[in-house]
């Protein structure tokens, strides 16, 4: 089964990314809707206890990270590239900053201007992934560092504004690149979460050009599904049997090991366990048995991602 499954929720700047790059790709997909707070039970019966936003699953093989997805995608529909020119390397690269340092810093001025006005539960869930056990303190230090986080932000809209500057249609072209879901995402998040994000935007008109360019690509085509045919999607499915070459491997990991994986960042989640089926320098494949589903292959991004041998 080749459908692809969408587990996301409308508010989420990450998913915004993954539904982005599949309007670049044009793709038809199927949208599961699954809660913005945990517990996820029907999002982590597949997953295994990762519970981030979003997850694609195609079949049986589930794929955690919009890194995961992006490369997933672009090896299972080539055509049309995320990469229009010859800097597929340079954009994996500037990646680990558009979704590490700079969304740290966009989700610091978001829930830092938004204040006493987040509701408790979602302010200890986000302030604990982003910010830290402390993450009440780290909240009011955001608040109070919010001029000094804006001025963090407004640098890099200035390149990207004189990127943009020769009326070009994206960042790269005239094609748009995962270059532009993953810079879009943020603007996106900026602008609707926060307060003063529109008129803070406004100083960089071919930015919001450009922004305008990329929402027009939309999301491709989607159609509602429900968790449990998602569920039920997996358990009638097979995993595929995905190769990787693994020579020179720091950790030396060997298929058939018992092994747990989690993200590099400690937000307080369950490291998912399972035995490796293959990994390389990007990828990490682990199979699990799921009752009442069946064998699954949950796929994690290596680059951001801690894997530990167990036994």
């Amino acid at each position: 089964m080749s459908d692809i499954i969408l587990h996301n929720y409308p508010q989420s700047p990450v998913a915004e990314k993954a539904r982005i790059a599949l309007g670049i790709k044009g793709l038809s997909w199927r949208s599961v809707e699954i809660p913005r707070l945990a517990p996820k039970p029907m999002l982590t019966k597949l997953t295994g206890g990762y519970r981030r936003t979003p997850v694609m699953q195609i079949g049986a093989d589930i794929y955690c990270d919009t890194q995961c997805i992006l490369q997933e995608l672009e090896r299972r529909f080539p055509s049309p590239t995320f990469f229009p020119t010859k800097d597929a390397g340079l954009i994996w690269t500037l990646s680990r900053w558009t979704d590490g340092g700079l969304f740290d810093l966009t989700v610091k001025i978001v829930l830092g201007s938004a204040g006493d006005d987040l509701p408790q539960d979602f302010a200890e869930d986000r302030g604990r992934l982003y910010l830290g056990t402390d993450w009440a303190a780290g909240l009011k230090a955001a608040n109070e560092a919010l001029p000094h986080l804006a001025s963090q932000m407004r640098g890099p809209l200035h390149w990207l504004n004189d990127q943009l500057s020769d009326d070009r249609t994206y960042l790269l072209g005239e094609k748009p690149a995962a270059i532009d879901a993953q810079f879009y995402h943020l603007i996106w998040f900026l602008r609707g979460r926060w307060k003063q994000g529109p008129a803070f935007l406004a100083e960089f008109p071919h930015l919001v050009r450009w922004e305008d360019n990329v929402r027009q690509i939309g999301h491709g085509q989607m159609s509602e599904f429900s968790p449990e045919d998602a569920i039920l999607y997996a358990s009638k499915s097979t995993p595929d049997a995905l190769e990787l070459v693994n020579d020179n491997d720091p950790q030396g990991l060997v298929p058939g090991t018992s092994v747990s994986v989690s993200p590099d960042l400690d937000g307080g989640e369950q490291p998912v366990e399972g035995e490796l089926v293959a990994a390389d320098h990007e990828r990490i494949i682990v199979r699990r048995n799921e009752p009442d589903v069946g064998d699954l292959h949950i796929h994690f991004p290596r680059i951001g991602y801690r894997v530990k041998l167990l036994g």
